[in-house]
């Protein structure tokens, strides 16, 4: 019995000694790193309404007059030898809507403040002397447009585009004084709507997330009309030009009031937390 006693007693204490040392020798749980997160990238979806307004400087070119001519013979059609038309001002409005970060449209009212006309006719005056006239008169016009742009990329808050634009033009043309040896002549200016189309390029920037500047070039054309009327004094008129050719210099600013605009900054990315891993 006592021999039995030992026995247990001896294995007891080798137990309690090798325990530990048998638990210090087995690799402890490793803990490893989870793989980054996959970075949700917020979509920006940019578009909303915008309003903007422009000024600009334009030269136009005067495509060509013709006139009837009454006398004892029957009426004939004459040409102005020459014609040519100053530069001027101009200054507009308009509404849009960006669609999206790469297409808009808007709608814009232009107002082309009085372009001075210089030109000439060849014929004959009193007596059947051959002359040339001296021809004067000054043209405004009201231009409405419905417009479509594409905007290609955005780089530094700058953002170049090109556009084309569709509408009408309301052409108010002042007296025309004509002069030569017969005398001075007046003729009442013509006045009204034409078919008008123009395209454009150009870039904006931005100045503010809400609020962009707008530099470009625009080309329109307005459709020819009458020019001047039949005067009781002449044996001249009505005359009717046959277009004017703009070229326009514009600058201006778009304010966006709706959706979000693609000056401002894009939404911060979710990064979740990562999660620890533990291999055993």
């Amino acid at each position: 019995m006592f021999k039995t006693a030992r026995m247990a007693l001896l294995a007891a204490l080798f137990g309690g000694i090798a325990g530990p040392l048998f638990a210090a020798d087995l690799p402890a749980p490793q803990v490893e790193e989870a793989p980054p997160p996959v970075v949700e990238q917020q979509p920006v979806n940019v578009g909303g309404w915008y309003i903007r307004g422009d000024l600009d400087y334009h030269w136009s070119r005067f495509g060509g007059a013709d006139y009837i001519t009454y006398g004892a013979a029957p009426q004939t059609q004459g040409s102005f030898a020459s014609g040519s038309l100053k530069g001027a001002l101009s200054a507009g409005a308009g509404i849009g809507y960006q669609v999206n970060q790469y297409f808009r449209t808007d709608l814009t009212a232009d107002w082309m403040s009085k372009s001075n006309f210089r030109g000439s006719t060849d014929g004959f005056c009193g007596g059947g002397v051959p002359c040339t006239s001296v021809d004067t008169s000054s043209y405004s016009a009201l231009l409405l447009l419905a417009n479509a742009y594409i905007d290609i990329v955005t780089w530094h808050g700058v953002t170049p585009y090109v556009g084309a634009g569709i509408g009408g033009a309301w052409v108010k043309w002042d007296t025309l004084h004509n002069s030569d040896l017969g005398g001075d002549f007046f003729h009442q200016g013509g006045k009204g709507w034409r078919f008008a189309y123009a395209v454009m390029a150009g870039a904006s920037y931005c100045l503010t997330d809400r609020v962009k500047l707008d530099v470009g070039y625009r080309y329109s054309h307005i459709n020819g009309g009458k020019m001047f009327e039949h005067a009781s004094d002449s044996n001249v008129g009505p005359g009717y030009d046959r277009g004017i050719n703009v070229h326009e210099v514009r600058g201006g600013l778009r304010y966006q009031f709706g959706g979000q605009s693609d000056c401002a900054p894009p939404p911060e990315p979710y990064v979740p937390e990562p999660e620890p891993i533990y291999t055993k």
